[in-house]
């Protein structure tokens, strides 16, 4: 996940407002992790979830349910070494540094469930979309995972209309003009278009190919497919 190290390097913190729509949304979908790991915890006294490309301050959204299990929950931090932040919490989470689409990593089913929340866009071309798909199905039984939609009318990272609808060059010089959403306005033509192509949207029908054994969902605005879920029960 190089791309991700230029993101950290340039997107401001979308967690820092817990009043923002992005925090709204995260609080209504984490109904789907807590079920999941409520039915891993049906089953094993204590339980792994794997994390990849995530960060501590997200789990904030779902606080007063691990509180509730606390010490019957451990979660695992995957990032790039470049990405890697010190957790806070050591009772409850652990950093490690790793690629998320190496399917090397770790062994199969060697966790109890596999999260990750608005990540697979940002992990590079559909190669390695394709391999981050299948270390997710191969890591644990359960598996939740979150994309924004590429046919929502507002892209959700450069916060335009119909931005990743524009060609690549459009975009870019959009970038070069002035600030969009998370990201600061970057003059130099070769980065703004890193940061451009560092975002790939996804379609409902891409997930269903990248996670066949999957329930597929999708979170809705005004009737409108925001993002799309795609998760799987043991």
């Amino acid at each position: 996940m190089t791309s991700q190290t230029l993101a950290a390097e340039t997107i401001a913190d979308p967690y820092s407002n817990p009043e923002s729509i992005e925090s709204r949304f995260r609080r209504a979908r984490f109904a789907r992790v807590e079920a999941l790991i409520e039915q891993a915890l049906d089953n094993r006294k204590t339980i792994d979830i794997i994390d990849l490309g995530g960060r501590e301050i997200y789990w904030t959204v779902g606080a007063e349910f691990l509180a509730r299990h606390r010490g019957r929950v451990r979660i695992h931090l995957v990032n790039l070494e470049s990405d890697l932040v010190p957790v806070r919490d050591t009772g409850l989470f652990e950093a490690h540094a790793g690629d998320a689409c190496d399917t090397h990593s770790y062994k199969a089913n060697a966790f109890d469930l596999v999260h990750s929340n608005s990540v697979i866009e940002h992990v590079g071309g559909w190669d390695r979309i394709g391999q981050f798909a299948d270390n997710v199905r191969r890591l644990a039984p359960r598996y939740f995972v979150q994309t924004p939609n590429f046919w929502f009318p507002l892209e959700p990272h450069f916060r335009v209309p119909g931005y990743q609808w524009l060609p690549a060059r459009w975009r870019t010089h959009l970038l070069q003009m002035r600030r969009l959403g998370f990201y600061d306005r970057e003059p130099d033509y070769r980065k703004a278009r890193s940061i451009v192509e560092e975002v790939k949207l996804l379609t409902r029908h891409d997930m269903a190919n990248l996670f066949p054994d999957a329930d597929i969902a999708m979170e809705r605005v005004a009737g409108l497919p925001k993002s799309i879920m795609a998760s799987r029960a043991a």
